[in-house]
């Protein structure tokens, strides 16, 4: 029987970053993203979305990740990378 406290989980950033590698993706800007940043930053909303966090966004777009599995990823990404 496998102990379940010895298998490493791989980290939520290795594995966005993996799937993006697998399947050719990488983010690309729409006109609907730009409307969205310039409606944040008039709102003085100051969030923005990293490199991965884009990537998984690219992912899901492409049909590579379900909104499901992309919400999963995202939450333990943000929970991994707390400071």
């Amino acid at each position: 029987m496998t102990d379940i406290a010895s298998i490493k989980v791989r980290p939520a950033e290795d594995e966005i970053l993996a799937l993006a590698r697998k399947h050719g993706v990488s983010y690309q800007i729409t006109k609907l993203d730009e409307l969205g940043n310039a409606m944040s930053r008039l709102a003085g909303d100051d969030a923005k979305l990293n490199d991965c966090e884009l990537l998984l966004l690219a992912l899901e777009r492409a049909g590579h990740v379900s909104a499901r599995d992309a919400n999963r990823l995202h939450a333990a990404y943000m929970r991994q990378h707390r400071s």
